[in-house]
């Protein structure tokens, strides 16, 4: 609980988390996959590769090359969206290819193309940081090798409170959304972006607020892959 007693209006204290739940190994055809249910946010990952660049003079010859695409199905939200790629969401894409790609050994993969799709099935605020998650726990399955799990969270401020996990409500009449991604046993940050205005004091809180965050989704991550590979053995006999 929190350490005041603040309560908002989703009933959550202002350090509490929306119910999480990830799954990896969800998409036979992709070579890693995930599904995150982060509140009311449904999203699934998809990794292929890695794989043949196209187009060729893409192609580096030292390290891999990531490819990103965060889509949002028409359906996703209270107004059907046109299917075709928003603004929005290529710079979403190209936000989140950024915070991922410090987490992969891209040297590892010369000459190659890895992909990640991402599709945001309902959505509810916050949905960068569920599809980071997302993301991290389908290239960990896709066997992609990391320097670590990409996890993330944002903290913001709503009714001159500083609040962990700001979902659609808070987003829109609140006054600061701060996303944070970080490499958590590296102790990196790979994504951090702040729309609003914080103090001083209020920025160090909300800081503080989103890394104990990250550090929470980052066991649910480890969970959701220790799951699938530990029922896969079980299953197996081994």
């Amino acid at each position: 609980m929190s350490k005041n007693n603040y309560i908002r209006t989703n009933g959550r204290a202002a350090d509490e988390l929306r119910k999480v739940s990830i799954k990896a190994g969800i998409i036979k055809n992709a070579d890693g996959s995930a599904i995150i249910e982060f509140g009311k946010n449904k999203i699934i990952a998809a990794v292929f590769g890695p794989k043949e660049v196209h187009p060729k003079h893409m192609m580096r010859n030292d390290q891999a090359i990531i490819k990103c695409r965060y889509h949002m199905m028409p359906f996703s939200t209270d107004t059907r969206k046109n299917p075709s790629l928003s603004r929005r969401e290529i710079e979403i894409s190209k936000v989140i290819r950024e915070a991922i790609q410090p987490a992969i050994i891209m040297e590892d993969y010369p000459r190659t193309a890895i992909e990640v799709y991402i599709e945001i099935l309902q959505s509810d605020g916050g949905s960068r940081c569920a599809a980071i998650n997302a993301a991290s726990v389908a290239l960990a399955d896709a066997g992609i090798n990391m320097r670590d799990l990409i996890t993330a969270c944002a903290a913001g401020k709503a009714d001159g409170k500083i609040i962990l996990d700001v979902d659609d409500v808070e987003d829109k009449t609140g006054e600061a959304d701060m996303p944070l991604s970080i490499l958590p046993n590296l102790g990196t940050i790979t994504l951090f972006q702040l729309d609003g205005c914080l103090s001083e004091e209020e920025f160090k809180q909300a800081l503080e607020m989103a890394t104990n965050g990250c550090k929470k989704l980052y066991e649910l991550q480890r969970n959701a892959l220790m799951n699938k590979y530990f029922n896969n053995n079980k299953n197996k006999g081994v």
